[in-house]
C-alpha cells in the first residue's frame, strides 16, 4: 500500500558494480543503493535520502543492465521536478538524476508504478548472465572488468548438459551460503551454456536466487567443463542438500543482472502477496511453484 500523498515510481537502472560493495547500503561504504537514494533525495529536495526497494540485491562487484527498484515519494515533490521545463515529471526526474549520479550508475527509466507493484515481491523471475573467456577465446582488455579469464579450454556441451539437470524447483543449499531465517529453496527456470563469438556464456533464470547461488553454479559448471567433474556430479551435489566445500564460488565481475520479469499489471498485487510467504522444506509439503522467498541476492 502506498500512503496518501505519496506516489510510487518504478526505476529501471544499470550499473558497473566494480567499484561498489554491492547494491545494499552499508555505513561508510560505496553502494549502488546509497548513490541512488542520495541522488533522489537531492533532486526531489526530500531533506535526506529516499528509501528504495530493489528487485534483486547484487553482491559486491556484480553488474546490472536491467535492475528494477521502486520508491515512494511525495506527489508534490515529483510535480516540482520539471522546474521551468515543460517535460513530464517522470521524464524530468530521470534527466535530473542523470546530472547528479556518477558515471557508473545510469537510470534508464522512471515511471509511475501500476497499482500493486512491488519491485521485489511482484517479480516472477530474475535473469543473469555470466561470461567466461577460456583458452580458445580472445581476451579483450577493454572487457576485463566484465569477463572471467579462464586459462584452460572448456567443454561447453558438457557444461550445458550438467546445467540442464539442475533446472526445476529444488533446495539449492549445495550452491548457496545460507542466511539465518532464509530458505534455500528456489525454482531454477533456465540454466544453459553456449559459445558465442568465442565467449563462453551462461544464462541463468530463476524465481529468485540465494546468496552466491549463481556464482556457485558457474563454479560447478567450470569443473565439468575442465573435465575435473563428471557431468552428473552437480546434480548429485544438489540432491545431497548440504553445502559442499568442493563447490567453488567464481569471481563476481563476470556476472550481470540482465532482466527482471513481472506479471501483467492486474496480477502484481496478488503476486506480491504470494511472494511474501516463506516456503516450507520440500520434505514436508511442497510449496506452490513460483513463490519467491524474501531473500534474492546473488
Amino acid at each position: 500500500m502506498v500512503s496518501p500523498g505519496l506516489v510510487r515510481l518504478r526505476i529501471d537502472c544499470a550499473y558497473d558494480g566494480g567499484a561498489f560493495v554491492g547494491w545494499a547500503r552499508q555505513p561508510g561504504l560505496r553502494s549502488v543503493q546509497g548513490e541512488l537514494e542520495q541522488a533522489l533525495g537531492t533532486v526531489l529536495r526530500l531533506g535526506g535520502p529516499a528509501a528504495l526497494t530493489v528487485a534483486g540485491r547484487t553482491d559486491s562487484g556484480v553488474h546490472a543492465r536491467g535492475q528494477v527498484a521502486h520508491v515512494d515519494v511525495p506527489e508534490q515533490a515529483l510535480a516540482a521536478a520539471p522546474g521551468r521545463s515543460d517535460q513530464p515529471p517522470e521524464q524530468a526526474l530521470r534527466r535530473r538524476l542523470s546530472s547528479v549520479l556518477p558515471s557508473d550508475v545510469v537510470v534508464h527509466g522512471v515511471r509511475r508504478a501500476p497499482e500493486g507493484f512491488d519491485a521485489r515481491f511482484s517479480a516472477i523471475w530474475r535473469r543473469y548472465g555470466y561470461t567466461v573467456v577460456d583458452a580458445e577465446g580472445r581476451r579483450d582488455p577493454l572487457q576485463r572488468g566484465a569477463q572471467l579469464w579462464h586459462p584452460r579450454s572448456l567443454d561447453v556441451p558438457a557444461m550445458d548438459a550438467a546445467a540442464q539437470q539442475l533446472v526445476g524447483e529444488h533446495d539449492f543449499l549445495a550452491y548457496c551460503k545460507p542466511r539465518e531465517g532464509a530458505t534455500t529453496i528456489r525454482t531454477l527456470l533456465d540454466f544453459s551454456w553456449r559459445r558465442v563469438d568465442g565467449l563462453v556464456v551462461a544464462e541463468v533464470r530463476a524465481d529468485a536466487f540465494c546468496h552466491s547461488m549463481v556464482r556457485s553454479l558457474v563454479g560447478a559448471s567450470l569443473a565439468v567443463g575442465e573435465g575435473r567433474w563428471d557431468a552428473n556430479r552437480p546434480r548429485d551435489l544438489l540432491e545431497a542438500v548440504q553445502r559442499d566445500s568442493s563447490v567453488a564460488v567464481v569471481p563476481p565481475h563476470g556476472l550481470v543482472l540482465e532482466e527482471v520479469g513481472y506479471p501483467p499489471d492486474d496480477q502484481l498485487a496478488a503476486r506480491a502477496t504470494v511472494a511474501r510467504s516463506m516456503r516450507e522444506p520440500l520434505t514436508t509439503s511442497p510449496p506452490a511453484s513460483g513463490a519467491t522467498p524474501p531473500d534474492s541476492s546473488t
